[in-house]
């Protein structure tokens, strides 16, 4: 077997996939996540105060809402390639690719069966939760990273029983205590099910003893918990109030309507959100999953009662996100694809064809959107560089495809490069963003070292900026102009804070300016008059430098 042949047979090729066509969507705000703000925000104050366990808001409030592990794989990002969007979702991209392997080791574990693993892996690669939980920098992607390497784990201890090398027990308990410096009690709640599966499942129970391996539970539980110390040792137990309303009280709902609701939304996205695969097995399921059951009763078991208990455990929360499922897509993946290859073990769906030219066809279409909008609004050259990529691997995708070569393959990559060209079209919208014009702003601008700089305006747009500006300049979010102490010079402020400054207090001038989606017809008919810059000026968001006239008097 050659080396392309073992990349395609094995998870490398998933996985550079994922890479290489959900980078360029990832690694720069086409779409910024609002949560986004909490951790890069606080990374960028432990840059600036060398406070690298206390977290902070853009305001400069406190915030424990979240365990540690997220703010420091921000820090890293930001340590490692500056402070910019790239540094803040450069390690959040890579743990979503790092799922594709684990998923892959898991299902080779499991099975006896040998396509399972690349089944398992594309299915995982192409899933919308994992693809877009990889492009933001907030937890829900390293709590599924980290609950899959505990996975890995209890997959080791059901094939191997009680002669399982230790290193599954350190993956379980590093995996489970990595996950609660992450996310908190969700990872405990699915890492004490994992153990107490293991121990009681009737097919293949471990005794205690086995799972009692001290050395992994005590480094398992420093590493959950060694945080939650320091916090404790520096601000008492008042921190714990914010945790446990944001674990707890804001989490958990308790009108039996709203549970019933939210567990019907979390069953049928489950399944769903497996489009266009779970399809291929909707057709005799009963028979099918029996027969994958009874294969490997107690692995089966274990992806079931995983499952199960996140969508329990989601029809509780008091507001639904579909990405509280995300912690077990990587294990209900392989299952999907333990059933697709039960009912075709030697081939493929009849129905696999048309779907992988849907995709081509979709990818297309978005090719031409793109095109058309980066020649209308002016994007650099290099942007038709990326749209040349784009078109060359769709052909690819059409010769293959026309061949019938390698569908599994095809379905996968045509499915991700989606992706890679809608960022494309969001380019000519988003990038640069408003962080990145402003610092272009003040590099014509220069403003004296430490200098306080207020915000004024939505704090999702603060946090691009205060991104861009980096840890030299510290950007503080007020609520009011009102509140803005005497002390601060400058000020950026969206269009309605602008009117609302005094004329002859300040000198102000225009530093950011974006298109805004919501008056996209006013952007074609704009392209197509050929006025764009006029449009994008009037129809635009907009964010001003305003800068005192007359400084205070100490």
């Amino acid at each position: 077997m050659t080396l392309l042949q073992k990349w395609i047979r094995g998870y490398q090729l998933p996985t550079v996939a994922f890479l290489l066509l959900i980078g360029p969507f990832a690694l720069d705000f086409h779409l910024h996540y609002p949560d986004e703000m909490y951790y890069t925000d606080a990374a960028i104050r432990m840059m600036q105060n060398g406070d690298f366990l206390t977290t902070y808001l853009g305001d400069g409030m406190l915030r424990f809402k979240k365990p540690i592990l997220t703010y420091w794989f921000v820090l890293a990002g930001f340590n490692v390639f500056g402070v910019s969007a790239l540094g803040s979702r450069i390690f959040f991209l890579l743990a979503g690719a790092a799922i594709i392997p684990l998923v892959y080791q898991i299902a080779r574990l499991s099975s006896s069966n040998k396509n399972l693993p690349l089944w398992s892996a594309w299915i995982a690669a192409t899933h919308p939760v994992v693809i877009f939980s990889s492009t933001r920098s907030i937890p829900d992607i390293l709590l599924s990273l980290f609950m899959t390497f505990a996975a890995l784990g209890v997959a080791g201890l059901i094939r191997y029983g009680k002669e399982a090398p230790k290193k599954y027990l350190w993956m379980l308990y590093l995996g489970i205590g990595l996950a609660f410096e992450v996310k908190g009690l969700p990872a405990a709640a699915l890492g004490l099910i994992a153990i107490g599966y293991l121990w009681v499942n009737p097919w293949k129970p471990l005794p205690l003893k086995t799972l009692m391996h001290i050395p992994a539970i005590l480094t398992g539980i420093f590493i959950a918990l060694f945080w939650f110390v320091a916090m404790y040792l520096k601000f008492g137990p008042v921190y714990l109030n914010s945790f446990l309303e944001d674990q707890v009280g804001m989490r958990v709902g308790s009108r039996i309507w709203l549970i019933a609701r939210h567990f019907v939304f979390a069953l049928v996205l489950m399944l769903v959100l497996f489009f266009p695969w779970f399809l291929f097995g909707i057709k005799k399921i009963k028979a099918t999953s029996l027969a994958v059951f009874h294969e490997n009763r107690a692995f089966i078991g274990f992806i079931l009662v995983w499952v199960l208990s996140i969508i329990l455990m989601t029809a509780l929360v008091s507001k639904f996100y579909e990405r509280y499922l995300l912690p077990v897509t990587p294990l209900a993946a392989i299952g999907l694809a333990w059933i697709l290859l039960k009912k075709w073990p030697d081939g493929y769906p009849k129905g696999w064809a048309p779907w992988t030219w849907l995709f081509i066809g979709l990818n297309a279409l978005v090719l031409l959107v793109a095109l058309f909008a980066n020649i209308g609004l002016g994007s650099p050259v290099w942007i038709f560089g990326q749209w040349v990529a784009g078109l060359l691997i769709g052909l690819m995708l059409v010769r293959g495809a026309l061949k019938g070569s390698q569908p599994l393959v095809l379905q996968g990559i045509s499915i991700l490069l989606i992706f890679f060209n809608l960022s494309l079209v969001s380019h000519p919208l988003s990038i640069p963003h408003q962080g990145r014009q402003i610092s272009a702003f003040l590099e014509k601008n220069p403003i004296p070292e430490g200098s306080h700089i207020a915000f004024l305006g939505h704090v999702h747009y603060g946090s691009k900026i205060r991104i861009g500006l980096g840890k030299e300049l510290e950007v503080k979010t007020f609520s009011r102009l009102e509140d803005i102490p005497d002390s601060y010079l400058y000020i950026i402020c969206d269009q309605p804070n602008k009117e609302r400054l005094p004329a002859d207090g300040y000198r102000i001038q225009l530093a950011s300016l974006n298109w805004d989606p919501k008056y996209v017809d006013e952007m074609i008919a704009a392209i197509l008059s050929g006025e764009t810059e006029e449009e994008k000026l009037r129809w635009g968001k907009k964010y001003y430098w305003a800068e005192k006239v007359k400084q205070p008097i100490n």
